[in-house]
């Protein structure tokens, strides 16, 4: 019986230090879902040191966008904003994207839009700032300028991708009101 008990404890114990080792290597791995974490106010994730870190300290401009469009998908919008005048060049599409978003959400629509259009200017093939645009349109009540924006991003991914399945639902969802 003790040798029964004895085999089965190190049965489990194995299959445990297995789990372990397995989750430990697929949570290192990482996943192209992974989010930015949000860090307190005041400090902004550094991707380098994978830490927060004073908003002060030198991060990259890329950080500081990731960063502040985790804080705005985070309804930090005010604080995206403040994240957001920390670039070193805020005139970059992704960051106008940003600043866009973040206005949008703070209800200053038309704000929000004239961000929107300057991004698509600067890079015309951003599928994600031509649904963020749509959508100000469809806030609006503009579904003729969010169409245009939608057969855009089927022009530049298909029907398949999610910006056009978001901009989609959105313009749908808005026709049934």
């Amino acid at each position: 019986m003790k040798r029964s008990i004895s085999k089965t404890a190190s049965t489990c114990w194995l299959v445990c230090c297995v789990s372990l080792a397995v989750c430990g290597q697929a949570l290192a791995m990482g996943d192209s879902t992974t989010k930015t974490p949000t860090c307190p106010k005041g400090q902004a994730w550094d991707s380098k040191a994978k830490s927060c870190v004073s908003q002060q300290s030198q991060l990259s401009d890329p950080d500081l966008a990731h960063y502040a469009y985790a804080l705005a998908k985070a309804k930090r919008y005010d604080e995206a904003l403040t994240v957001l005048d920390l670039l070193k060049n805020p005139d970059t599409a992704e960051a106008l994207n940003y600043r866009g978003y973040a206005t949008r959400k703070l209800g200053r629509t038309e704000e929000g839009i004239g961000y929107y259009l300057r991004a698509v200017d600067l890079d015309p093939r951003y599928s994600l700032v031509r649904e963020y645009l749509g959508e100000a349109y469809v806030i609006q009540g503009r579904l003729d300028l969010a169409q245009q924006q939608l057969q855009a991003i089927e022009g530049l991914c298909g029907r398949g991708c999610e910006e056009y399945r978001d901009l989609s639902g959105a313009i749908r969802h808005s026709e049934k009101l």
